[in-house]
């Protein structure tokens, strides 16, 4: 059952195949085939000795020796269904660590106040998603924690200029983004802001950040481009069913460490059975994935020649002339399988639209294996200031689509039809 048991392949095996055995040996579980569920709060130990060298490494009194493994007490601490999620979800992003949290705004807030610290200032990208936004902006202010918004694809200099004259002398805590972004799929340039994040790791280490909900781990591994910490709503396309609700993070040894402690102490670990419904949805990520964003690219196309439709927001239809396309290319491998346009018009012509679905679903979240359609000016980002909307160009006319893996063309025929309605 734990993850230091089991058979190292004889050669470097691609993510979807090492993933399938990883940190799992059958014989120690009674030769189940798959991870069972240890659906249990606490564990007995050996001896009273065990016990000690448990607590003593989780609450940071001692470093764990070398080849020493963590021995189990408490579900809150470590389970065994988490333990083996996380060695496998950090095979896909290349990272050495990874922790599992109750939800995709455990994983973020956990990160933030471990990374950060009173009276220092966070730099973000924006947009954010909107509990994100809301934390940063409502919630950790209350702590002296300030936040300034900057645009990767304007010159360090005028970053720096911006920060200096807008928050002089206060000190860079941590560098986070998001990208492709939440609702409007726009792209933030990774190593730019690496190199943002070193400017500000003179007197101690800043680090960055990044919410890779929308590509990962797929379509974008962050830490190939300098991202300390990856973020993920596990809810989305790790879990893909729309059946859990979970939040990961993955990066170093170091980092992570430091975020599984806090974790203890926020309580916000992923339960034994979550953990087991992430296992069973690693196994067909990638395939999920794939179809979505092969759905996603047929129909954006449609999308961009609709009459009712001014603009569509879709990496496959970035200008090959801007900026913006050759970060693109670099950082993904794939468009995605979210789309988001503004339809002619406002909220009365967005909600017709979503009315007249049928085959596609109107409700927040997405990644999942069914399409999904929102609003988000006015659910998912309904608390994001209206000063920021208009800075990033999400206005009333904005639809979001989370495409699924149906036929693409039965997805077609029912957005065209809703638009038929408008």
């Amino acid at each position: 059952k734990r993850t230091q048991h089991y058979k190292k392949m004889s050669r470097k095996n691609k993510p979807e195949s090492e993933m399938m055995g990883s940190a799992y040996d059958p014989h120690l579980s009674e030769g189940s085939a798959k991870v069972p569920i240890f659906q249990t709060s606490t564990f007995v130990f050996k001896n009273a000795e065990e016990g000690k060298a448990h607590f003593h490494i989780a609450y940071g009194l001692r470093e764990k020796a070398k080849d020493e493994s963590m021995s189990l007490a408490y579900s809150r601490i470590n389970n065994p269904n988490a333990e083996i999620a996380e060695d496998r979800l950090k095979l896909w992003d290349k990272a050495e660590a990874c922790a599992i949290f109750q939800s995709g705004m455990a994983a973020i807030t956990t990160t933030l106040l471990e990374l950060t610290r009173p009276n220092t200032l966070i730099l973000h990208s924006s947009p954010l998603y909107g509990g994100t936004d809301h934390f940063i902006e409502q919630v950790l202010p209350k702590y002296n924690i300030k936040s300034m918004y900057f645009d990767s694809f304007d010159s360090i200099d005028s970053i720096i200029e911006k920060k200096e004259k807008k928050f002089p002398g206060i000190e860079v805590s941590l560098v986070y983004i998001e990208s492709p972004a939440n609702p409007t799929n726009s792209i933030v340039d990774i190593k730019k802001c690496r190199e943002i994040t070193d400017h500000y790791s003179s007197k101690e280490k800043v680090y960055l950040a990044i919410d890779n909900t929308f590509m990962g781990p797929i379509f974008s591994q962050p830490i190939d481009f300098g991202a300390d910490v990856v973020l993920y709503s596990a809810t989305k396309y790790i879990g893909g069913h729309s059946d859990l609700v979970a939040g990961a993070a993955c990066g170093s040894k170091e980092v992570i460490s430091r975020l599984k402690t806090m974790r203890v102490f926020m309580g916000n670990m992923a339960s034994p059975f979550t953990s087991w419904l992430i296992l069973r949805s690693l196994e067909t990520l990638k395939i999920r994935m794939e179809k979505s964003a092969k759905n996603a690219d047929k129909i954006a196309k449609i999308l961009n020649k609709h009459p009712k439709i001014s603009k569509v927001h879709f990496l496959g239809l970035i200008d090959k002339l801007s900026k913006e396309y050759k970060v693109y290319k670099e950082q993904y491998s794939s468009n995605g399988g979210m789309i988001s346009f503004d339809i002619k018009g406002g909220e009365k012509e967005a909600f017709k639209f979503l009315d007249s679905l049928k085959l596609v679903k109107l409700a927040v979240s997405l990644g999942g294996t069914e399409s999904l359609a929102c609003h988000p000016y006015s659910m998912t980002h309904a608390d994001v200031s209206i000063e920021t909307k208009n800075k990033i160009s999400m206005g009333e006319s904005l639809v979001r689509l989370s495409i699924g893996i149906e036929d693409p063309d039965d997805l077609i025929y029912d957005i065209n039809k809703a638009l038929d309605s408008v």
